[in-house]
């Protein structure tokens, strides 16, 4: 796709009306991810404080914003299955991993317009892989939303961490109150860059607490 191609593919994806307001955490979150010195953004929250959402409206809105071609890569773990592999499960990788990525395509319908998810798909705008499938993998010009990440090991986290390249972000996801995995490497990992010293170098941590749950009910915009 050519610099041109995707300036009007950015234009024309526009978000349906939100069902609720952002919360301050929420704007933070938003404001500190959209700068452009920002290349990776842990968010921890409990369930219901929208991590998902926000973490996918982000990144749209990254994409949208941007004059340089980007794509959106969603990468999930498979703990949840009770194994650490997909090879015993049938079908092509994508089917393997689709009830995996299903949250991201929630949140995909709920912001946009069956038209645009598919045109973005047409377009290759968005990708999504299982954390057993990034090693060895180099992210230039992608927004990577890591999510529940409680899920993964603290080599997991270690190997996502270190394939961020040109031009790319990557969003961090994860619930510090639940794990489906013995030893979760996020808590860990977060703390250790919820410093000063991480933020002068592009590398934020953000909480979300009960305060930014989301009722399921329509609320007035921001």
């Amino acid at each position: 796709m050519s610099k041109l191609e995707f300036r009007q593919l950015s234009q024309k994806v526009r978000f349906k009306d939100r069902k609720f307001k952002f919360t301050e955490n929420q704007i933070k979150l938003l404001k500190t991810t959209l700068d452009s010195k920002t290349k990776l953004m842990f968010l921890a929250g409990p369930a219901g404080t929208a991590k998902t959402y926000m973490a996918v409206y982000c990144a749209l809105q990254s994409i949208m914003d941007s004059d340089l071609e980007k794509d959106i890569l969603y990468v999930r773990s498979i703990a949840e299955s009770s194994q650490r592999s997909l090879g015993s499960l049938p079908g092509s990788i994508d089917e393997k991993f689709g009830v995996f990525a299903a949250p991201f395509y929630d949140k995909l319908e709920e912001m946009l317009e069956i038209q645009d998810i598919k045109l973005l798909r047409e377009k290759k705008q968005f990708e999504c892989m299982p954390v057993n499938f990034v090693r060895g993998a180099n992210w230039n010009d992608r927004i990577v939303i890591v999510d529940e990440a409680q899920n993964f090991t603290h080599a997991e986290l270690l190997t996502v961490l270190t394939r961020i390249g040109e031009n790319s972000k990557i969003i961090i996801c994860g619930d510090m109150m639940q794990s489906d995995i013995k030893v979760s490497g996020f808590s860990k990992i977060f703390n250790a860059f919820d410093d000063e010293e991480s933020k002068d170098n592009g590398i934020h941590c953000v909480k979300f607490t009960n305060k930014d749950i989301k009722e399921a009910k329509y609320l007035s915009l921001s």
